[in-house]
């Protein structure tokens, strides 16, 4: 699998070298992961602007809809384009559907962090306790993530991504983007657009990066069970998942990790 060139740009650079106590440079090139300003249109207004990877930008505009609650499904939207020249993503909502004025325009840096920090008041309704019965390995989590881990090519070649996994017996996604939050909207959005969504109550979601509340609300409103982290979650992040039904683990690597919430959920036993 070659990775695509509109996701880098390759630049003339110097690399550092130190042998026997001598430091020299020495002329090279070096690929740098690539960013771009997504903007996305809804009934002829600008309602956000992403920073983001130049990738899978009518599934991130579609999935971050609905995290952010404006869509429940895709009979919500009448029509989308996409303008690959101005990156920009054009949507209309059926008749009746509608965005405040008070929550355009607004700016989603590439880090993890929006106008709201935990679960937004106004779209509380949205946001529903997980009720899923069954329970998952930790064996089989844990080989999930060694195999997670060794998948990230951009990673491999380029560096500068976060990756998310969306792993079920009968369909998987893999994603790699510039923020923790783009790679769970772009699933969110794969997943509505290919009519999966159903789905998402018996999966996994593995993510390489730091589980932020931003994160577990994405989780939350999405309905994900089981969440596994290569790193740490945040104070807020296992309150959430705690209140709302989500088994977070953190630091799952080597074949060990921590359990943060939703113990129950888990099968213990040999690998």
């Amino acid at each position: 699998m070659s990775v695509d060139e509109r996701l880098y740009e390759t630049f003339p650079v110097q690399e550092i070298n130190s042998t026997g106590g001598v430091v020299r440079l020495a002329d090279m090139e070096k690929s740098v992961i690539g960013e771009i300003s997504l903007k996305i249109f809804i009934n002829g207004t600008e309602y956000a602007s992403l920073l983001c990877l130049n990738q899978f930008a009518p599934e991130l505009a579609v999935g971050f809809l609905y995290s952010e609650g404006v869509i429940d499904t895709m009979a919500d939207v009448a029509s989308l384009t996409y303008n690959d020249r101005l990156f920009a993503v054009i949507i209309e909502l059926v008749p009746g559907k509608s965005v405040e004025k008070s929550e355009s325009l607004r700016s989603v840096t590439s880090g993890c962090g929006k106008c709201f920090t935990y679960i937004n008041p106004i779209k509380n309704e949205k946001y529903q306790t997980i009720d899923c019965q069954r329970r998952y390995s930790l064996s089989h989590i844990l080989l999930s993530m060694k195999r997670f881990e060794r998948q990230s090519v951009v990673y491999r070649r380029v560096g500068g991504v976060h990756s998310v996994l969306f792993h079920h017996h009968s369909f998987g996604v893999f994603i790699e983007d510039i923020g923790r939050h783009n790679c769970f909207d772009k699933i969110t959005g794969i997943l509505l657009t290919n009519d999966k969504m159903q789905l998402v109550r018996d999966s996994v979601f593995f993510v390489s990066g730091r589980v932020s509340s931003e994160i577990i609300t994405k989780v939350i409103r999405l309905g994900v069970p089981v969440l596994v982290s290569r790193s740490t979650p945040t104070a807020a992040a296992v309150n959430l998942a705690a209140k709302y039904g989500v088994t977070l683990l953190g630091y799952v690597r080597n074949g060990s990790g921590y359990v943060y919430s939703g113990k129950n959920r888990l099968i213990e036993g040999d690998i």
